[in-house]
């Protein structure tokens, strides 16, 4: 089967389990050595149809948090929309690939990710952040919540109502909680002075602004975004990993 892949998550995940991808957008980079041949046809919130007719697809795939409601509206062939909000969603659309394409490595991540949700969340230590990149300021005190931001100019952060806020709490971090459907609020940072600031990697570049950071004196730290939000096969083996350590 023929599948161009709107969602960067799935195109990794389906590459890994042995899909025949041909087509992707600009985002879709892992794993890098598999997707240097496969055409990009756009990005997560656009697509040039033309592209995607040229591959000939017999699918496309894409996903409700990931694109726009007018793609799938206007894909001009059969197309598949998965709703990855979370840990558990993130296992029933598992099952639901992986008897679509009849493919037993996407029904065994289902069954990782059933492994990972039955497991107690692990106990979260200030000075140990799951995917610690670089200190912007080294906590002075126990955090009991995480203010984890995706976005500056303005600032912008997630909350437990999104995949990333799944992924927190499994971590045994527990986010700022925000109004009801505010899944990526607009902040100010000094309204949450007692929480913990996360800077994710992506999709706002803070790996590379770091010296902007520790200028305003915030205790926190940069984290690998991927391993936050790609949900699939990568966040599924960052989880197993930090999972298992934490047991030790």
């Amino acid at each position: 089967m023929r599948v161009v892949c709107m969602v960067p998550s799935w195109t990794e995940t389906l590459l890994r389990a042995g899909i025949n991808v041909v087509g992707r957008t600009r985002f879709c980079i892992h794993p890098a050595k598999m997707i240097t041949n496969i055409p990009i046809v756009g990005g997560t919130k656009e697509v040039s149809w033309d592209l995607v007719m040229d591959l000939k697809p017999d699918i496309v795939l894409l996903d409700q948090e990931e694109n726009p409601l007018e793609m799938a509206e206007e894909c001009p062939v059969k197309y598949l929309a998965t709703h990855v909000h979370s840990l558990e969603s993130l296992q029933q659309e598992l099952v639901k690939l992986g008897e679509f394409f009849e493919n037993a490595a996407l029904l065994e991540m289902a069954v990782d990710v059933l492994d990972i949700l039955e497991k107690p969340n692990a106990k979260f230590d200030t000075m140990k952040v799951p995917g610690f990149m670089e200190w912007v300021k080294m906590p002075s005190q126990n955090y009991s919540e995480v203010l984890y931001l995706i976005w500056k100019q303005p600032w912008m952060a997630v909350s437990s109502e999104t995949y990333i806020g799944s992924v927190l709490q499994k971590l045994g971090m527990k986010p700022v909680e925000f109004p009801e459907g505010e899944k990526y609020p607009v902040i100010e940072l000094e309204d949450h002075p007692n929480a913990l600031c996360l800077f994710s990697s992506e999709p706002f570049p803070f790996a590379k602004k770091v010296s902007d950071l520790k200028g305003l004196g915030i205790e926190g730290a940069v984290v690998n975004g991927e391993s936050f939000s790609w949900f699939g096969h990568r966040s599924i083996e960052f989880l197993k990993e930090t999972l298992k350590e934490a047991s030790r």
